[in-house]
């Protein structure tokens, strides 16, 4: 079997830089309605916390020094969201905490109310794997991406072994 060429194009980065743009809109459309999500939508999301551009407090990189996994559903605040990403308000063990991160160094959004989900490869790291668990308060547990396929949309080019 021949390995297919290598492209001069990078399609791999054309396509996740697109895909992450569809985070952000949905994100602005949250922040102007007001940082209200409609119906039961609410997301989870997860990054890279030593990506570029990642603001979190010591405390948290401490206890995820690679990644971490926030909900947006009842209990965020202050989301401001901008071109190259986004910031919000959480609480994490009672203790308010502002998060900033880059859509670059998202990994994975999912929203579980409508069985939607994309998952990114790291723009720095690209063979981490996704965390199970989310981080923040939340009184449900993260649900998982679906096996089956179904809304998911995962980008893998034949990355050369």
């Amino acid at each position: 079997m021949t390995d297919a060429p290598d492209s001069l194009i990078p399609y791999d980065e054309i396509v996740q830089e697109a895909l992450r743009a569809v985070v952000g809109r949905v994100l602005g459309q949250v922040e102007a309605g007001g940082g209200v999500l409609p119906g039961n939508h609410h997301f989870y999301i997860t990054f890279k916390t030593g990506a570029p551009a990642v603001s979190i407090p010591v405390r948290l990189k401490e206890r995820f020094p690679d990644e971490m996994t926030i909900v947006l559903q009842n209990k965020f605040w202050d989301l401001k969201v901008t071109d190259s990403g986004f910031s919000v308000g959480l609480s994490f063990n009672q203790v308010p905490t502002t998060l900033v991160v880059p859509f670059s160094a998202i990994t994975a959004f999912v929203d579980p109310a409508v069985d939607f989900g994309l998952q990114f490869q790291a723009a720095h790291d690209l063979d981490d794997d996704i965390p199970d668990n989310a981080e923040n308060d939340s009184p449900e547990t993260p649900a998982a991406v679906a096996d089956d396929g179904s809304n998911v949309v995962t980008i893998d080019f034949g990355r050369k072994k």
